[in-house]
């Protein structure tokens, strides 16, 4: 295996002609039968199939096809016209006239669909061995379980069959099949990607996940497959610049559980994988802050012991009226459970959640992201199947308040533990943080690892920087609009994306302002040389955004126009000389964040 499938190569080699979809096509072909396992696939189409939709793609060029001839997988519970779909039942087994609402869009941006994948039935289970279509191969180690349920999803991108693929997520599906086969996983915000075409497993918290091997890609696939459809009851409007990817933060707070907190269920190998990767989040400028796991940890609980799990019955119920018998019996088990909840069970487990919503939602105020395991541990195939049920809840711990308590999370490969096995962290964010956390992300993925996937083939390198487009304004800010800070929602709640972390030239003085809340610099300019290069984020706005911005900053501070190092200038925070009465002058220390740390 030479070519990867990130995005990034397969832009280059079709812009300089080495490859074309047609070629890639049979390349994917000749990959899927060299690894030889067909329990990856459900259904796969035929190469007459393929090749009509590679003929497509290129009728049409790349220009209007932002994913141009790039090939992808599909979780048998989300239609693709013309194929059937199962949940991994067969019979429950039907023939979708329509793809689903986020296929279609990936369709219509060039995607090749090669084929559906394997799950746990009905998508529910975090093991992947539940299927009577076989356990799709862990591709790190056989005798290891590969997760779910979107197990085959996962084992297709990491095994390098396919660019990416689709998967969902209601209780950490997307989530834990990348974390055991060294992948990112993106589980948007809900209602964010479209449920429309989905197989249902618990409507209102159900999530279409993305499997990539760079969070780039994810956030790519994210952005194209995210337009708002109204048909959706389910589905959100995204704010501005919500799913668009935008650069790291220069500095960020991350919350990780206070100790005694992190239950490891005597696995000795992930603990230190874990310190790893909060220390490289330090490295990239974070600062750890101790939080309270305990109303995540208990939302988790809800999931299974509360009445959601009726709202699986609910999904399937109708189809078990007449087939009970063709559902896998460790399914079935979990799944019959929800037919004697009642509804006060359902409103009393409500209250529960918005009091725990309420509680978690107050770690956003201290925390931009929160980082946990993906997974406690990894179990054996033959584990799994003397112990089911218990081992999927273990899986779960880390994953199962997400939707719940609708945060956006993304996994990311961190790392492999000394048993060769591969381990990652998740960052969790509040609803719609989904291009923070994808900044943070790909940062964290490139300081851990050097390769993708199973393949063995490189990173890609980080793309280039953000650049303001012709609709947008560039903003530089220097003090309580900074990430991390408490005025940064204002930027972010405009839908303002982050471009790059800059310095000023030599001309600004840094002041530290008496009597403001929350406590803010002034930035004011002076002669060439006579102060120092001071750290400035920059961010993009649309015009309206930046009015509204504008409109609501108090004096003494303005916009105007700031001078960077790099010899550009842009709009930016500036202060009125005749607020420096009373200032500490900090422009010794390069910038706010230095100050609060070492003023």
């Amino acid at each position: 295996m030479t070519l990867s499938l990130d995005l990034a190569t397969l832009r280059a080699r079709y812009a300089d002609g080495t490859i074309t979809p047609r070629g890639l096509i049979e390349a994917i072909l000749g990959r899927i039968e060299a690894y030889n396992d067909p329990a990856v696939w459900i259904h796969r189409l035929s190469r007459d199939e393929l090749l009509a939709h590679a003929r497509r793609v290129e009728a049409r060029g790349p220009a209007e096809q932002p994913l141009y001839g790039v090939p992808f997988a599909i979780k048998d519970n989300i239609d693709l016209a013309g194929s059937p779909t199962t949940a991994a039942c067969p019979e429950f087994a039907y023939a979708p006239t329509e793809s689903a609402f986020v296929v279609q869009r990936l369709l219509d941006a060039g995607a090749i669909p090669i084929g559906k994948t394997n799950l746990d039935q009905f998508a529910t289970g975090l093991v992947g061995v539940r299927s009577p279509y076989g356990v799709p191969r862990n591709p790190f180690h056989s005798e290891m379980i590969p997760g779910g349920s979107s197990s085959g999803s996962a084992t297709a991108v990491s095994a390098g069959l396919v660019s990416f693929s689709l998967g969902t997520d209601t209780a950490g599906s997307g989530r834990v099949p990348a974390s055991f086969n060294n992948l990112v996983g993106l589980k948007p915000t809900k209602g964010a990607l479209s449920t429309r075409g989905v197989v249902p497993a618990c409507r209102s918290l159900d999530c279409v996940s993305v499997f990539a091997l760079t969070v780039e890609d994810a956030s790519a696939v994210a952005s194209v497959a995210g337009s708002y459809d109204a048909a959706d009851p389910f589905a959100r409007p995204a704010p501005p610049g919500a799913l668009v990817p935008a650069a790291a933060p220069a500095g960020f707070r991350f919350g990780v559980p206070a100790p005694g907190q992190l239950n490891w269920f005597g696995d000795t190998l992930s603990p230190e994988n874990f310190v790893r990767a909060v220390s490289e989040l330090e490295k990239l400028g974070g600062t750890r802050i101790e939080i309270d796991f305990t109303p995540f940890q208990d939302a988790a609980r809800l999931l299974y012991e509360g009445p959601w799990v009726a709202e699986r019955w609910s999904a399937v119920k109708a189809f078990h009226a007449k087939h009970a018998g063709a559902i896998f019996p460790v399914t079935r088990r979990i799944i019959e459970g929800g037919e004697k909840l009642l509804a006060v069970d359902a409103f009393e487990s409500g209250y529960k959640l918005a009091a725990l919503r309420r509680a978690a939602d107050a770690t956003w105020t201290k925390v931009d992201t929160m980082v946990l395991p993906t997974a406690a541990t990894i179990y054996t195939r033959a584990q799994v199947e003397a112990d089911p049920i218990t081992l999927n809840t273990r899986l779960g711990t880390y994953t199962n308040f997400a939707n719940l308590l609708d945060t956006a999370a993304l996994a990311v490969p961190t790392g492999f533990r000394s048993d060769g096995l591969p381990f990652g962290v998740t960052l969790f964010g509040p609803a719609w943080s989904d291009a923070r956390l994808a900044a943070l992300g790909g940062a964290l993925h490139r300081a851990s690892l050097r390769t993708t996937g199973a393949t063995g083939l490189a990173l890609p390198p980080p793309p280039p920087a953000a650049a303001v487009s012709t609709n947008e304004i560039a903003l530089a800010v220097v003090g309580a609009h900074l990430t991390g800070q408490p005025l940064n929602g204002q930027l972010t709640s405009l839908g303002a994306r982050l471009l790059r972390t800059a310095q000023t030239n030599d001309s600004y003085r840094l002041h530290a302002l008496a009597g403001t809340v929350p406590p803010k610099p002034g930035l004011v300019r002076g002669g060439s040389g006579t102060g120092a290069a001071i750290e400035v984020e920059v961010w993009a706005l649309t015009p309206a955004a930046f009015g509204t911005l504008v409109a609501a900053i108090p004096m003494p501070l303005g916009i105007g126009t700031v001078q960077l190092a790099d010899g550009s200038s842009v709009k930016g925070f500036i202060c009125e000389p005749a607020a420096l009465a009373g200032a500490k002058d900090i422009t010794e220390f390069g910038g706010w964040r230095a100050f609060l740390k070492g003023g």
